[in-house]
Formats: C-alpha cells, structure tokens, sequence
C-alpha cells in the first residue's frame, strides 16, 4: 500500500524545488552576462581588425562600404 504524503511534505517539498529553481535561474543570469560580455569582447576585437585592415589599405570607405553591402 502506497503511503500518501501529507499536505506540510508536499509543501516542503515545493519550497526546496522552487529554492532549486531560483538558485539555476541566478546561474543562468550570471552566465548570461558572461556571454553576453565575451561576445562584446569578440565583436570589438573583430571591428578593431577590421579599422586596422582599413587603415592600411589604400581603400576609400566608399568603396569598403560597397564592397561589404550586401
């Protein structure tokens, strides 16, 4: 025979998944963040390469502009 769980178990229980739950969405936050900030890292790294690439290059920005427009 299945013992049933009283009412007080159930909603112990509750708290402890929803503690559980809270504790990940902070984690997950924080790792939001921390990708979001390498990316940001990444794509100023890459706008940095491209300015040096111009800079260097005897290219007038018409015409790296119409060469990078789709």
């Amino acid at each position: 025979m299945v013992r049933k769980k009283s009412t007080d178990t159930i909603d112990a229980e509750i708290k402890k998944v929803k503690s559980g739950m809270s504790k990940l969405q902070d984690r997950y936050d924080k790792l939001a963040d921390k990708l979001k900030e390498l990316q940001d890292q990444k794509r100023q790294i890459e706008a940095d390469a491209i300015m040096d690439a111009y800079l260097k290059s005897d290219k007038s920005l018409d015409e790296i502009m119409t060469f990078l427009k789709p």
